[in-house]
């Protein structure tokens, strides 16, 4: 009997042995779902994921990668989002122009790597929407470079940004690549947008500080950037500043983020959200969604102070006026004398 009872302790040590090791949660992998990719353009574009269960130990890298072929890993061009649990957010750079694209989320722990589910998207291919209905003309500047115009009200205005790199008496512009310079320099001075002429140069143009603006040789001979009162004109000939962005802006959605319901582009002027280059750091923002330009009046005459320009931006209708540093790139129009 002492023998039955102890065979049964011991089967009953060994079965409580096991039942508790059952109930040890191993090492496990994480759980990480995707973000749907928004904010599609050229060569960027945003997803991010959310890791909803970290495994039993913390995760120690977690972002998006992506590559051209579906199945993406951490091998490919990948972002790193922090650590731990949690939503996410991951801005991709690099994209090529018109290309197809796959991409996952992924969270590493010490367990391994864990992927969300796949999405595909496609870059937008660049080039700007012209109003078809309407007859341009153009203008060239010292480069040789040429420009769409068109006749609103009783003004010539281009019907694309400024992209010289010289003044029209053939000196050149300094142009600033360094963030740190950008932001120290008080005299004339361009860039492209993200540094990346190749990408933007033909599409969005230069970004000029006030200081090349003021010395009145940025635009071709017999043009000239236009005073604030000058803007007022064209805002007041389209509506008023209310309604005028819509028969500004670039109709559709290819150099946009937002829907951009509300754009006709009736007057042919073709705005586009170019973004800027800030005064206070040097970086670039703004690609998609807003976009403006410089009139040569300013609000004081300090080299630190400001001068006025005119914005639109994707989700609404209206023209903005408002003081910019004169430190800041942003885009020109050129409008004839």
């Amino acid at each position: 009997m002492k023998t039955i009872l102890g065979i049964s302790g011991v089967i009953l040590i060994l079965i409580l042995d096991i039942s508790c090791k059952k109930n040890e949660k191993p090492a496990s992998l994480p759980v990480v779902s995707t973000t749907p990719v928004t904010e599609i353009l050229y060569a960027t574009a945003s997803s991010g994921g959310t890791v909803t269960d970290d495994g039993v130990t913390s995760i120690v890298t977690r972002g998006v990668c992506w590559g051209t072929s579906s199945g993406p890993t951490t091998q490919n061009s990948i972002t790193i989002d922090g650590i731990g649990a949690g939503t996410f957010t991951s801005s991709l750079k690099g994209l090529t122009s018109g290309t197809k694209y796959y991409l996952r989320a992924y969270a590493i722990n010490s367990a391994g790597s864990v992927y969300g589910d796949e999405i595909s998207f496609t870059t937008h291919i660049t080039g700007v929407k012209f109003n078809s209905d309407l007859a341009y003309g153009t203008v060239t500047d010292v480069e040789g470079k040429s420009y769409k115009t068109i006749p609103v009200g009783i003004k010539v205005w281009m019907a694309e940004n400024l992209k010289t790199t010289k003044f029209n008496d053939g000196s050149a512009i300094p142009l600033i690549v360094n963030s740190a310079d950008w932001t120290n320099i008080q005299t004339p001075a361009y860039c492209w947008f993200d540094n990346n002429d190749s990408l933007y140069g033909d599409i969005y143009g230069a970004y000029y500080n006030w200081f090349a603006v003021s010395t009145g040789k940025l635009c071709p001979a017999g043009w000239h950037v236009p005073a604030d009162n000058e803007w007022q004109l064209l805002v007041d000939y389209l509506g008023g500043s209310n309604v005028a962005g819509s028969e500004v802006k670039e109709a559709g959605t290819n150099n946009w983020v937002f829907p951009n319901s509300d754009a006709t582009n009736s007057s042919g002027f073709t705005a586009l959200p170019a973004g800027m280059r800030g005064s206070l750091d040097g970086t670039f923002s703004g690609e998609g969604n807003y976009g403006g330009w410089w009139s040569t009046t300013e609000t004081n005459v300090s080299p630190l102070g400001a001068a006025y320009s005119r914005w639109i931006h994707g989700d609404t209708t209206i023209v903005a006026r408002s003081e910019i540093f004169k430190k800041d790139g942003f885009s020109v129009r050129c409008v004839k004398d």
